[in-house]
């Protein structure tokens, strides 16, 4: 059986990015791989296909202490996915709920966490829901903010963005990524991935599969085929803008010092809140 290497990220901050590299360089495709075969290497955990088999009720009358119950059983099924790492996606904060964690421990090799300027997040999460971004930037506050248990997926707990990403950033095993400087310098931020899992990347074939998971190509699929992981309820395409600091022709002055108030000390940590 194989061990679990969460790839993990507060929402709308680059998990699906992540999961197509991953898939463009390991399977090597002639082709870019399908956005909506990113399943092929790596599971869902919040997934209500995989709680069914230990529990079969539909996955929105299950309570978030019902969930926490299933996840450490679900967890050891996706350990014979394969037979050596197996890459799990998670929005969830690592954090523990009804004395449960949400990543558990002893199936887990590693984690690689992408984290991206709240702001940025903000604007872009709340596009994707059609809340408003002041909403979005209250939700992002609250150290109780979750998603809800539904037919298709299971309850997450992501938290405020700040205890997301402490929770996560402060094992010091885990690979950090920023989004902002895999944008600005792919290839050295995917190669410390590749070696982060063990391999030393070739050049020929990173160039190949940054180029295969640039944002053109991923949008350009999902305007062609749909992305089937897209919610259907959202207000916007998944794939949207893909850049650095667009929050900056979107949020107000008073909307952009909210989120600095609320998350101020990690965004210095992170190199963010001097912008």
């Amino acid at each position: 059986m194989g061990r679990l290497v969460w790839l993990a990220s507060y929402p709308k901050s680059g998990n699906t990015w992540l999961r197509a590299f991953l898939h463009n360089y390991i399977n090597q495709p002639e082709t870019p791989y399908s956005i909506n075969e990113l399943s092929d290497l790596s599971a869902v955990e919040c997934s209500a296909a995989l709680f069914r088999a230990h529990d079969n009720r539909p996955a929105a009358q299950l309570t978030p202490a019902e969930v926490q119950r299933l996840r450490p059983a679900v967890h050891r099924d996706l350990m014979k996915l394969h037979d050596d790492l197996v890459f799990v996606k998670t929005h969830n904060a690592n954090l523990a709920l009804h004395g449960v964690p949400f990543c558990t421990p002893e199936v887990t090799a590693g984690a690689v966490y992408v984290v991206r300027d709240p702001r940025d997040v903000a604007v872009s999460y709340a596009a994707y829901t059609g809340k408003s971004v002041d909403f979005t930037i209250d939700f992002m506050s609250r150290t109780g903010a979750a998603n809800r248990s539904t037919d298709v997926q299971v309850f997450e707990l992501l938290s405020s963005w700040s205890a997301h990403v402490e929770s996560w950033t402060q094992n010091r095993n885990h690979l950090v990524l920023r989004y902002e400087d895999l944008l600005a310098d792919p290839t050295r931020q995917f190669g410390k991935l590749v070696r982060y899992l063990g391999d030393d990347p070739n050049p020929a074939r990173l160039k190949r599969a940054i180029e295969f998971c640039g944002f053109e190509t991923l949008a350009a699929q999902e305007a062609r085929h749909g992305y089937a992981a897209h919610a259907p309820e959202a207000a916007s395409a998944f794939f949207r803008v893909g850049r650095a600091g667009q929050w900056r022709g979107v949020l107000t002055p008073a909307q952009a010092a909210r989120v600095l108030h609320d998350h101020g000390v990690i965004m210095a940590r992170l190199g963010y809140a001097e912008s």
